[in-house]
């Protein structure tokens, strides 16, 4: 079941203007030697005014504007067990390795229908997923590496799909597929960065916070999917999760897949689902019950971060990493698509 949670309050104190920035990023769709299982065992639990720190946010306009708000945290509880990762035998390397367990979806009636419909990609080569009329959901580090915003996102936009009839819409003979996705792109107006991203400039990035939030220039009409907060692998039916995203492998289709978790930590699941760059921004989901309820629903619970190389005791080793949503980056993220928190108090 979906547990109802009191949500923390995220509340705007300040914003300031920022220099414009250079936009000369290189997007890297993978990540090397960033705060791994072992490292984030070792990590502090952060206190109330690192929190104030790591959910401050950067907006970039499509102007090439920025700014910086510092936000105020109220009501959030500080976990004392700090960020200890939970472990599960079931240990398996990662890459598609045998057999590969991914699904293209070609057919167009599950295609433009839900949930497959709330996946979106970006112009910068990730995946994304609609989470409100105006907002998508996606990995930070797919614009911006730590230091600077990436090449492409000065002029980001977001591809939704649509499927090509092919001719005057009646098919072909023989034709396998109902349709491949054609996108209608969709400029973003303005998109929001946490801080939390940017604090580990100085060496290893932890991906805690390698999420971000674009708000587009003209709504859509489409389902969109809503955030949940992430239960334990405890709370999870099978510990399986679930996302679709356009792998580069598979150029022009849409991927799905499920694994289940092996690790997680407070802000990280470690899970070994078949997945290749492209994918990466991804919103993982769940269908749980709604409480007191007969009725399902999927919610999206973590942001998948991408195939991460990390060292663990000298040795690099390679995994898939989601970014869970807490309580708090729940309110951030409500925060960031309503503009108050009237709407986010319950999640």
């Amino acid at each position: 079941t979906w547990h109802l949670k009191k949500i923390p309050q995220i509340v705007r104190e300040r914003t300031f203007s920022l220099d414009s920035p250079k936009f000369e990023a290189k997007t890297k769709l993978e990540l090397n030697s960033v705060c791994g299982i072992e490292c984030q065992r070792r990590l502090p639990v952060p206190s109330l005014s690192d929190l104030k720190n790591l959910l401050s946010y950067e907006t970039v306009f499509e102007n090439g504007t920025r700014t910086l708000t510092e936000v105020n945290v109220l009501g959030a509880v500080l976990d004392p067990a700090g960020n200890t990762t939970t472990r599960r035998p079931s240990r398996k390397k990662r890459q598609i390795y045998g057999t590969d367990s991914r699904f293209s979806i070609y057919d167009k009636r599950f295609m433009t229908n839900f949930p497959f419909n709330t996946a979106v990609k970006i112009s910068t080569g990730c995946s994304g997923i609609l989470v409100s009329p105006k907002h998508v959901l996606t990995a930070a580090h797919c614009l911006h590496n730590g230091k600077d915003y990436v090449k492409g996102s000065k002029r980001l936009r977001v591809g939704l799909m649509k499927t090509k009839s092919r001719g005057n819409g009646r098919k072909h003979k023989g034709a396998k597929r109902n349709g491949t996705p054609s996108f209608q792109w969709t400029r973003v107006k303005s998109t929001h960065i946490p801080k939390g991203w940017f604090k580990g400039v100085s060496g290893d990035i932890a991906l805690d916070y390698d999420y971000a939030v674009l708000e587009l220039k003209r709504p859509h009409k489409r389902k969109y999917m809503e955030l949940g907060i992430s239960p334990t692998i405890k709370m999870m039916p099978g510990s399986m999760i679930h996302f679709s995203g356009f792998d580069n492998d598979r150029s022009g289709q849409l991927v799905y897949r499920f694994c289940s978790i092996s690790e997680e930590s407070n802000d990280l699941f470690y899970q070994y689902c078949d997945a290749e760059p492209g994918s990466t921004g991804s919103g993982i989901y769940l269908r749980l019950k709604e409480p007191n309820k007969k009725k399902w629903k999927r919610k999206i619970i973590a942001v998948y971060s991408g195939h991460q190389w990390v060292d663990i005791n000298g040795e690099q080793q390679d995994y898939n990493v989601a970014v869970r949503i807490t309580p708090l980056k729940y309110a951030q993220i409500c925060f960031w698509i309503h503009g108050n928190d009237d709407n986010c108090t319950q999640g």
